[in-house]
Parts: structure tokens; C-alpha cells; sequence
């Protein structure tokens, strides 16, 4: 099995009350799945391109099931408050 990950870039936030209840919702879109999670707005530090805000990290076991969550009704009822609440680069890369 090769391992996949969804990358969350965020350069900005448009609002705050939309961001939390993203949270609380991708969070909850995770059951069903099994995800590692790796990285969560932790220290950072910009070494190319514009500056980086925060960002995710998210282990899956494999590329499909990263889709899987991703394409969820709950995940995607999360994701239209990251839409609103955030400016955000993501993407799903496959690992080695």
C-alpha cells in the first residue's frame, strides 16, 4: 500500500466564525476513514513564494481513500465553510 496525503496551504483568513466551524466540521468528516494526522498550523516558515499562513498535513493509507474523505457529503459540507472562511491552496499527492 502507498501512502497519500492531503495538503492544506492556507495564506489567509476571510473569517473567523466560517474557519471554526470548518474545524469542528472537517474534524468530525474524519470518522469512517483513517487518516494520520502530521501537521496542524504549527511552526512554519515560508522559504518560497508568498508567504504561508498555516498549514495541514494528513496521512492516508491510500490515494482513494484520501479521495473518499475528500468527496464525502460530510467532508464537503465542511468544506464550503473553508471556502467562505479561508484562502486556501490544497491538494492530494500520493506518497512513496
Amino acid at each position: 500500500m502507498v501512502p497519500a496525503y492531503f495538503v492544506a496551504v492556507r495564506n489567509g483568513i476571510k473569517d473567523a466564525g466560517e474557519m471554526e466551524t470548518y474545524a469542528q466540521k472537517a474534524g468530525n468528516s474524519m470518522g469512517g476513514h483513517t487518516p494520520k494526522l502530521l501537521a496542524l498550523y504549527g511552526k512554519l516558515r515560508s522559504t518560497d513564494g508568498p508567504p504561508t499562513d498555516g498549514a495541514v498535513i494528513v496521512e492516508f493509507p491510500t490515494f482513494e481513500e484520501a479521495e473518499a474523505w475528500f468527496d464525502s457529503p460530510a467532508y464537503q459540507d465542511a468544506l464550503q465553510h473553508r471556502l467562505k472562511g479561508g484562502d486556501y491552496q490544497t491538494f492530494i499527492v500520493e506518497g512513496m
